[in-house]
């Protein structure tokens, strides 16, 4: 064991030796790194050692930051708040009209460049790039959610599962007809298209040559063809869930290229590095949109290192913090409920008794099978070579959830509204280096997990006090509907259909058989049984939404227009996925990208002659 460890070590130092590249760029690592992550590591501090020696993982000539400033103008023409999903999109947009200045601020700093491996981003939730939001499951629960948010250039889209799934036609045609006009499927499309460089298709439905990389991962886990013939064996056909079909299994696309995540401060805001109409401040947090009877006239943003900016904007503001940011900023600036603003003791510019409200996520629960294989997808130093070689292996996957699909319940009309997502044993933290870890789970495990996408319950925002630095209260409000409960119990009822396939037979798949705390008097796999393990089990899947809904007039609880502009506050929008009247049935990233693209193209036709 001994000899063949050293033989391992030498052809990896060799390796790595002959790796390292000369960038023509100075460059640091950033912060967090791989092995803060896993402390104790060797081998994740052997992965930081490589990728911060490799120029397209790294990126150091490419990244944005001669738009830094450390001290921001006076005044601008925009100022967008919230570097994410939408933020990137839209700053990057308006920054193409040299005529505009340009100020983006992110409460955070530049992605650290081991989030950039496909197979590594989730490392990074709960770290200092992570806003560490915390909800309560229901007014009636004192459960606690984790709600992991991107504090970084990039936000969310660093932290994420970068899986591209836009939603179904039905969803877009909804928001228009509650009032939206502009906002039909054949009209977002094209924006989507416009952000899109397919790596795989080119069609109707999809496009080349925009600035968001889209493609499948390079490499594809040995269980992955079993699971197709698993679910073709169940009902469902092979499709392109992003096209016409709504229903069906398919291997996912995500915002990925060569094995190396393309977030959307990559995509959207490195392609900017040379426009000096672009600014950005990093590691500063608005606290207040500046308001003058009613119309905008700039923001107030607090640096790391507690400099206060007052900056003037002479055309918008437009917040891109997300679901939670964007509603906190329009609370703690006065626009929003007059009750929730006088209890905290904030002065009401504009009564809004929408902001905050209408909140959305996604709801899962995962069906855990045993399994008798080895594990085929180590994360050890062979998987390490094969990434360093030709940007493949498991480091540039994302294990089995390359596949994903999409059912529709008896509740839904025919619409697809629960999505599978695919899962097996999680690695651990490896602390010895030795060759064959991250040391998996003792058990390998097969764990189909449903998600419920439409979901009636709604939840709240609102401020816990006046300081801008004190996080919100958040309340899902999860399965208060009961419908909710019944459409995750037919996404159960189909894992467990899937479980029996022939096609995963030879993997002598065995139901765990553990039973959840208070769910002991019900019969094991009873619908009952199984509505109580997940009450008692089910996650939110942090695909927040609805928080600054976009509605009529006419609609009370409307905090934007149709055109994303705040109801009765002038040179104020709100562009990100607090807008959705409704969470969109699936992965929300793809479609905020969208919603940047369209709210940009909403600014440019009001300003430009």
């Amino acid at each position: 064991m001994l000899r063949s460890f050293l033989l391992v070590f030498i052809s990896f130092s060799v390796l790595k030796s002959q790796s390292l590249q000369n960038c023509d760029c100075p460059h640091s690592q950033i912060q967090p790194t791989l092995s803060s992550t896993c402390k104790g590591s060797k081998f994740m501090k052997l992965i930081d050692e490589y990728i911060n020696g490799q120029c397209d993982i790294n990126d150091p000539c490419g990244r944005p930051t001669p738009r830094f400033i450390k001290t921001p103008d006076s005044s601008y023409d925009f100022i967008v708040v919230g570097s994410g999903s939408a933020g990137s999109v839209v700053a990057s947009r308006l920054s193409e009209n040299p005529e505009w200045k340009v100020l983006l601020i992110e409460a955070g700093e530049d992605e650290p460049t081991g989030t950039q491996i496909v197979g590594m981003g989730g490392n990074f939730q709960m770290t200092s790039i992570d806003w560490n939001f915390k909800a309560l499951a229901s007014t009636e629960s004192d459960r606690i959610l984790t709600s992991p948010r991107g504090k970084v250039l990039g936000g969310t889209s660093v932290l994420n599962g970068m899986m591209y799934l836009r939603g179904t036609k039905e969803d877009y045609d909804d928001w228009e007809a509650l009032g939206n006009p502009g906002w039909s499927y054949e009209n977002v499309l094209k924006h989507f298209k416009k952000s899109e460089d397919n790596a795989d298709y080119d069609n109707e439905y999809h496009a080349k040559g925009g600035l968001q990389a889209v493609g499948k991962c390079t490499y594809t886990h040995p269980m992955i063809p079993d699971i197709l013939e698993a679910a073709v064996e169940s009902g469902l056909n092979i499709n392109d869930l992003n096209a016409e079909n709504s229903t069906g299994i398919m291997i996912a696309q995500f915002t990925q290229k060569n094995g190396i995540r393309r977030s959307s401060a990559r995509s959207f805001l490195r392609p900017a590095r040379d426009r000096s109409n672009l600014h950005i401040l990093v590691n500063s947090t608005v606290t207040k949109v500046l308001l003058q009877n009613k119309v905008t006239i700039g923001v107030e943003a607090s640096s790391n290192t507690g400099q206060v900016f007052k900056i003037k904007v002479s055309k918008e503001v437009i917040l891109s913090a997300g679901a939670i940011g964007s509603p906190q900023i329009l609370l703690l600036s006065g626009v929003g409920p007059s009750e929730d603003l006088n209890e905290v003791g904030v002065e009401v510019e504009h009564n809004l008794p929408g902001v905050g409200r209408n909140v959305q996520d996604h709801v899962s629960y995962g069906v855990n099978f045993r399994m008798n294989q080895s594990d085929v997808n180590s994360l050890n130093w062979l998987s390490l070579k094969e990434y360093m070689v030709n940007r493949s292996g498991p480091l540039s996957s994302r294990d089995l959830m390359v596949a994903t699909a999409k059912i529709a319940s008896p509740y839904s009309n025919g619409r697809s509204d629960i999505q599978f997502y695919f899962f097996s044993s999680i690695a651990a933290c490896s602390k010895t280096g030795i060759p064959g870890e991250l040391n998996s789970a003792k058990q390998k495990s097969f764990k189909p997990t449903p998600v419920m996408l439409r979901p009636k319950s709604r939840g709240y925002i609102t401020l816990k006090s006046s300081d801008p630095f004190e996080h919100p209260k958040i309340v899902y409000n999860v399965l208060q509907d009961p419908q909710d409960l019944e459409i995750l119990l037919h996404g159960v009822k189909f894992a467990l259909t899937l479980g029996k396939a022939k096609a995963l037979e030879k993997y002598n798949l065995t139901l765990d058989q553990d039973v959840p705390e208070g769910c002991e008097n019900f019969e094991f796999g009873s619908d009952d049984f199984w509505r109580c393990a997940i009450k008692a089990a089910y996650s939110n899947d942090n695909h927040q939404a609805g928080s600054c809904k976009m509605g009529p007039s006419s609609d009370r609880m409307a905090v934007v227009d149709p055109r994303l502009k705040v109801y009765g506050i002038k040179g104020l929008r709100v562009i990100d996925s607090s807008i959705m009247p409704k969470v969109i049935a699936g992965n929300t990233h793809a479609t905020i990208m969208m919603i940047g693209e369209m709210g940009s193209q909403f600014v440019k036709e009001d300003w430009e002659e």
